[in-house]
């Protein structure tokens, strides 16, 4: 079957139906692009055409380009992988030249590719659906539009009005479409939809692009009129200030905008293609959709959930401790439908927690994302208590308690009782051990570890430790809650920090350590940022509080010495100790860390930080690296040591929640697009000079041959 169906009516309309075989949706793929040159030869055989409708036999109109494709060109394939990308799109924009009127009969979605067919077509039509969206969302996966769709964004919005569309792959539903004059009319139902194309094309039989008009000028003008030419002298520098020079496809985007707009379409076009095509054969857009795009779906398709466990969803949740965590777990599990106990020790506490998401309703209201309405719905689902009866009936439990494990081993015994049959309670921990809170449990095997991260509304990670006895149901329901509540999971065995908190210290702990060698504080903030990392370790540190980190360590040394063991000290524990007893400066909350923060303005880094400062001779390329490895070796060891059990894990744990560099895709991709040999050398001589914690596992070592650790 073809991936285009070609039938012409009674008035000469042809009518092109897209529909890609053995897909639920249509892409760019090689069956595509062989039933698009088909349908060129039979339009061209063909007299008497009056128009073209664009249509779908899917749920969507069509998802984009085929990322399976994609991420497979390599820059040996270059040349021929431009030759294709041109070739589709001179026949894409032979139908667009036709001198008659092309539509698109928009029944659903339509994304990257698919937008750009949308966008060689004279007129939109669009079915009334609020789920739907548009737009052009390639950046996102370290790509750009290479069909078409910068050059006719461009054209159809002008420069300023379309980079947002275009380097931060923002979407848009079929309103915003309609205000921006980009979808022309709707429709309610599928056959007004197709009777409206068939009506355009008749109305319309002279019809061509607006930009193909003679004499035709991009809204608000080319590069060379002045208001453009004094926003785009310092377009680059601002996006770069953005980018950090980590995301190559932000970058080509607006080169291949500016330079398309001072010439004509084809040109413009062939420009999009040369960019399209050096930045999908190089290894940033690999990184990101290996990531990105197959590891969230895996994660999806519940890759890490044991798969003999039928689907399960939970009606009622308990969350004990009103904090700003259990506050936020609250709000994101009422929005999704779920009754939720908030208890605290007191009444006046829970009220806070409940109030928390009465604030974050509020605000979603107030810019028009939500009904009043909706809100009582949603507040509604909250009980607010200091009574454990009210717990009666939970099928799952959520401790989010401070980490102490007597507290902790306390509430878990007060509100088990309560727990309904066949439910499950877990930990909302981050660094103690999951086997020993499950001993304070009636029943270990439904006990299990659900790390959130701060701020629950806003992070989309959850980390999911298992302990030695939890069971495989468990396991089960709590992946399926975690999906339940639009996040995504990551499953990882029981340790002390787990992987994410692990790790994350590793990448402070080099900030810290950095600074008790000398180097200036202001630079290795920005080595963080140039290595790809959304915040500096020394901000960070600020953020989290010093004496948290403080208390971490004792609680963590004083665990290892009952077993025999020690926590060797570092340059980064003798810097928490000086900031805090010393100079009493224990972070943001406190008011005064490595930062100031003076009231209404912005933070600046504290000038007495000089107490460390030395004259030391290091590259910023040194500094990204230890960044980079004391973390990606850090992630491998976990790898090693079974803390994760698959890369998709470790990747995507690493992103969404550490923050690790995105253009990596992630901490062991970075370790494999590094390349094993070299990251192997790089790890030995960053060792010989920095310590044992850039020491390799014997992973690495051992993957070498096969190039890629998986």
């Amino acid at each position: 079957m073809s991936a285009i169906q070609f039938e012409k009516n009674a008035d000469g309309i042809v009518i092109l139906t897209l529909d890609s075989p053995n897909q639920s949706a249509n892409t760019m793929n090689a069956d595509f692009q062989v039933a698009l040159t088909e349908i060129i030869e039979k339009i061209k055989a063909e007299s008497g055409i009056t128009g073209v409708i664009f249509r779908s036999a899917k749920k969507t109109f069509f998802a984009g380009g085929d990322l399976d494709e994609l991420i497979k060109a390599t820059p040996q394939d270059a040349t021929l992988f431009f030759q294709i990308v041109e070739k589709m799109k001179h026949e894409l924009r032979y139908i667009e030249t036709l001198g008659v009127p092309v539509v698109a009969a928009l029944n659903g979605t339509a994304l990257g590719g698919g937008w750009e067919i949308a966008l060689g077509c004279h007129a939109r039509i669009a079915l009334n659906d609020p789920k739907s969206k548009f737009g052009l969302p390639e950046v996102t996966l370290g790509l750009l539009p290479g069909g078409g769709g910068i050059v006719r964004m461009v054209r159809l919005l002008g420069l300023q009005n379309a980079f947002p569309f275009l380097m931060e792959g923002k979407q848009f539903g079929v309103d915003k479409a309609k205000s921006l004059g980009l979808i022309h009319d709707t429709a309610d139902t599928e056959q007004e939809l197709f009777d409206k194309a068939i009506a355009w094309v008749k109305a319309n039989p002279k019809s061509q692009q607006p930009f193909d008009v003679k004499g035709y000028k991009i809204p608000g003008g080319d590069p060379k009129t002045p208001a453009v030419a004094q926003v785009l002298a310092i377009a680059p520098a601002m996006l770069r200030d953005k980018t950090k020079g980590c995301y190559p496809a932000p970058e080509a985007i607006m080169a291949a905008a500016v330079e398309g707009a001072q010439v004509d379409v084809d040109t413009a076009l062939r420009i999009e293609s040369r960019y399209f095509t050096k930045i999908a054969t190089g290894q940033v857009a690999k990184n990101m959709i290996g990531t990105f795009w197959h590891g969230l779906n895996a994660i999806k398709a519940g890759v890490s959930r044991p798969q003999n466990v039928a689907k399960w969803q939970s009606t009622k949740v308990g969350i004990l401790g009103a904090g700003m965590m259990g506050a936020g777990i609250a709000y994101s599990t009422a929005m999704k439908g779920i009754a939720v106990v908030l208890k605290d020790v007191s009444q006046e506490n829970a009220d806070k927690g409940k109030a928390y998401s009465q604030k974050l309703l509020d605000k979603r209201v107030s810019q028009g994302r939500m009904t009043a309405e909706k809100r009582e719905q949603v507040l509604s689902l909250i009980t607010a208590t200091a009574n454990p009866v009210d717990l009666k009936g939970c099928d799952l439990i959520i401790e989010a308690v401070f980490e102490n494990q007597e507290l902790k081993a306390k509430v878990t015994q007060e509100a088990e009782a309560f727990l309904a049959d066949g439910g499950i309670f877990a930990s909302n921990t981050s660094t103690l051990p999951i086997t020993g809170l499950a001993k304070a449990s009636r029943d270990d095997k439904n006990f299990i570890g659900l790390h959130f991260f701060s701020p629950v509304d806003k992070m989309p990670l959850v980390e999911i430790i298992k302990g030695q006895n939890t069971s495989a149901e468990t396991l089960a329901k709590a992946y399926d809650y975690v999906q339940q509540i639009g996040k995504t999971p990551i499953v990882v065995n029981d340790s002390r920090g787990f992987f994410t908190s692990r790790v994350f210290a590793t990448f402070v702990q080099e900030g810290l350590r950095m600074l008790s060698e000398g180097i200036h504080p202001a630079r290795i903030d920005m080595a963080a940022l140039k290595a790809g990392m959304p915040i500096g370790p020394l901000a960070i540190q600020d953020e989290v509080s010093l004496t948290l980190s403080e208390h971490v360590a004792a609680e963590t040394r004083k665990a290892l010495q009952a077993e025999g063991k020690d926590l060797p000290r570092s340059g980064a524990d003798e810097v928490i100790e000086t900031m805090i007893h010393t100079f009493d400066r224990k972070g943001k909350a406190a008011g005064a860390g490595f930062y100031d923060y003076p009231e209404g303005g912005k933070k600046q880094l504290w000038d007495g930080l000089s107490h460390w400062k030395k004259d030391i001779d290091i590259s910023e390329q040194e500094m990204i690296d230890r960044f980079l490895f004391v973390q990606s070796l850090d992630t491998l060891r976990c790898y090693e040591e079974n803390v994760l059990e698959s890369v998709v894990d470790a990747n995507i744990g690493s992103i969404f929640g550490i923050g690790f560099a995105p253009w990596t895709g992630g901490a062991i991709q970075f370790l494999n697009q590094y390349g094993l040999e070299k990251a192997l050398v790089r790890a030995n001589e960053l060792e010989a000079k920095y310590g044992e914690r850039f020491k390799a596992p014997q992973r690495l070592k051992d993957k070498v041959a096969s190039g890629k650790i998986d």
